[in-house]
C-alpha cells in the first residue's frame, strides 16, 4: 500500500500554487535539546501553511463538470485558505464554511482570494456539517481538509522535500496532528524512503483524536476539544488517515497549551518568525519527547506548519510561554502581617527574580500573596523551591500548573481597604528591569511605612512598574516623599485616582 502513496505523492501537483520551503537548522533549539534538530518551514507558503498542498492536488484533477459546479470545504482556516488559493488559480467557484472561532485573520485572507465565506458552528465538525447542505443544495464537490487521498498526496510533498534536503536520513521526524492529512501523507512517504525512521505524531492534549482513536483500536469522536490550537481542533481523525497512521506512525503524543505557547517562542528565537499554535505543536512534541526519553546525539526534524495567528493572541501566549518552559513558578505565599515582611520574603527567596507580585491588606494577623518568580536551567525545582521557603516559616502553595490561578486569580486579587487600614497613601512607581531592584525598591522604603497593597508584573520591557499601597500617617507623608525622591525611580501619586477609589479603596456610605 506505501508504494500506491508514493506513486500518488511523486505524481502530485502542488507546485503552481505551493513553494518548496526550506528545512532550516534551529541552532538554539540542537543546542538546549542536546540534539541536531531542524525545522521544515510550512509556515513560508503564500497561505502561511502547508494546506495549500492537499487542495490543489485535489481541485486540480476535479473534471470539467465538476469545476462548473464548484467546490465548497469546511475549515478552521488554514484548509479554507488553501483552497481559496487553488480556486483562483484554476478559475473554480469557492464557497467556504468556517467556525466562527477561527482567527480573523485566516477568515479575512480567505475572503481576499475570492471565496463566498459562510461562518458557522464552533468547530470544524459543525462547519463540515454545513457544507453538506451545499454538496446537496448545489451539486458542488466537497473538498475534505484531511481524509482524501488525494489531499493526503499532496500534503506528503512535504516529505518528499524532506528526504531530498536533510544531509542524512533523520532518526526523528515530529508531525503535528489535527485530522491526520499531513501526518498520513508524511508518514507514508517517509516509511518507504527512511524505514529505519522513528515518526511521531503530535496533537493537543485537549484535541487528541488520533490518541484517543489508538487507545481504542477504533475511531471515536471527541466529545468537545479545545480551541486554542484552532488548526488542530478536530473531534476525530479522518477513516483514511488513520488506517495509514496505524501502519506507518510509531507514536502519537500529546503537549499542553503551556508547552505550545513555549514552543512558539523557541521557534521565535531560531527564525525570528511566529507560528501558529497549531504551527508550533510538533516542535513542543519534540522537546517533550527528547525530555521524557532523555535522548540525545540523534538527528531530528519538526515540521513547523503554519503561521496563521491573530495579533492579539500573541499576549496570551507571552504570558504562558514561561510557565511552559518550566521557566516560571507561581506560588501562593503566606507571610507575617508585619512591616519589613516583604523584604524578608524577597531575601528568602534569593537571587531568583520575581517576575509577579499581587497582594492587598486582609488582616492584622498574616498576609497572603501571588507571587511569580524565574526558574532558570540549574535552580531546583518548584518543590524543592516549596520546601525551602516552608523551612524558612512559610506557608506555600505551588499554584504553577492551576489554570484558574493563571487564567483568572492573578487579575482579581486586590479588593476593597480594610477597615483596620487609616491613611494609605497609592503609588505607582517605575523602575530599571534588573534583578535586586524591587529588593532595592523596599529596602529604600525602610521599616517606617506599613504595606497595604502590591502588584506587580515582569512584562519584559526595559522598565518594571508596581502600584504599591502604604499606611502613612499625615506626619510622614514629606518623609516618604523625601524617601522616594532619593531612590531616583520615577513615581506618581495615585491616591486620588478614580480608578483606585472606586476599586481599591474603602467602601463608601
Amino acid at each position: 500500500m506505501s508504494q500506491t502513496y508514493i506513486k500518488r505523492i511523486l505524481n502530485a501537483r502542488v507546485y503552481d500554487v505551493a513553494r518548496e520551503t526550506p528545512l532550516d537548522v534551529a541552532p538554539l533549539l540542537s543546542s538546549r535539546l542536546g540534539n541536531q534538530a531542524f525545522l521544515k518551514r510550512e509556515d513560508l507558503q503564500p497561505v502561511f501553511s502547508f494546506k495549500c498542498r492537499g487542495a490543489y492536488n485535489k481541485m486540480s484533477r476535479l473534471n470539467a463538470a465538476a469545476r462548473q459546479a464548484g467546490v465548497v470545504a469546511a475549515s478552521a482556516g488554514n484548509h479554507a485558505q488553501g483552497v481559496a488559493l487553488a480556486a483562483q488559480t484554476l478559475g473554480i467557484k469557492a464557497k467556504i464554511v468556517i467556525p466562527v472561532t477561527t482567527p480573523a485573520i485566516k477568515v479575512d485572507a480567505v475572503r481576499a482570494r475570492g471565496a463566498t465565506v459562510v461562518l458557522h458552528g464552533d468547530s470544524f465538525d459543525e462547519a463540515a456539517v454545513r457544507a453538506q447542505t451545499f454538496v446537496k443544495q448545489e451539486g458542488m464537490t466537497f473538498i475534505h481538509p484531511f481524509d482524501d487521498p488525494d489531499v493526503i498526496a499532496g500534503q506528503g510533498t512535504v516529505a518528499m522535500e524532506l528526504v531530498r534536503q536533510a544531509p542524512t536520513p533523520l532518526d526523528y521526524v515530529f508531525i503535528c496532528c489535527g485530522g491526520g492529512g499531513l501526518l498520513a501523507g508524511m508518514a507514508a512517504y517517509l516509511r518507504y524512503v527512511w524505514p529505519q525512521t522513528r515518526i511521531i505524531g503530535v496533537e493537543p492534549e485537549d484535541a487528541a483524536c488520533v490518541r484517543a482513536a489508538l487507545d481504542q483500536g477504533r475511531r471515536v469522536t471527541l466529545r468537545e476539544v479545545g480551541l486554542f490550537a484552532d488548526g488542530c481542533a478536530v473531534a476525530q481523525v479522518g477513516k483514511e488517515p488513520f488506517r495509514l497512521i496505524k501502519e506507518y506512525v510509531d507514536d502519537v503524543i500529546t503537549v499542553t497549551t503551556d508547552e505550545i505557547c513555549a514552543a512558539v517562542k523557541d521557534i521565535f528565537d531560531d527564525t525570528r518568525a511566529i507560528a501558529e499554535p497549531a504551527g508550533a505543536l510538533a516542535v513542543a512534541g519534540m522537546k517533550k519527547f527528547v525530555e521524557n526519553r532523555d535522548v540525545t546525539g540523534c538527528s531530528m526534524a519538526a515540521t513547523v506548519s503554519g503561521a496563521n495567528t491573530n495579533f492579539d493572541r500573541l499576549r496570551y501566549i507571552s504570558e504562558r510561554t514561561e510557565i511552559g518552559e518550566r521557566r516560571e513558578a507561581i506560588l501562593s505565599v503566606t507571610i507575617p502581617e508585619r512591616a519589613g515582611a516583604f523584604r524578608a520574603f524577597c531575601s528568602a527567596i534569593g537571587k531568583r527574580n520575581i517576575t509577579e507580585f499581587n497582594y492587598r491588606y486582609e488582616s492584622s494577623d498574616c498576609a497572603r500573596v501571588f507571587v511569580g518568580l524565574t526558574m532558570s536551567a540549574g535552580d531546583e525545582g518548584v518543590a524543592e523551591l516549596q520546601q525551602t521557603l516552608q523551612r524558612k516559616g512559610y506557608q506555600v502553595l505551588d499554584m504553577t500548573d492551576n489554570e484558574t490561578a493563571k487564567l483568572h486569580l492573578r487579575h482579581l486579587i486586590g479588593g476593597r481597604l480594610s477597615s483596620d487600614i487609616q491613611d494609605e497613601m497609592v503609588f505607582r512607581v517605575e523602575f530599571p528591569e534588573r534583578p535586586g531592584s524591587l529588593l532595592h525598591f523596599l529596602t529604600a522604603l525602610g521599616k517606617d511605612y506599613s504595606i497595604t497593597l502590591f502588584h506587580y508584573r515582569n512584562h519584559g520591557a526595559a522598565y518594571g512598574r508596581i502600584l504599591v499601597g502604604m499606611q502613612v500617617p499625615s506626619g510622614k507623608r514629606a518623609s516618604l516623599r523625601s524617601a522616594l525622591n532619593r531612590l531616583g525611580y520615577r513615581f506618581w501619586d495615585e491616591t486620588d485616582n478614580p480608578a483606585y477609589r472606586e476599586h481599591l479603596g474603602r467602601t463608601t456610605t
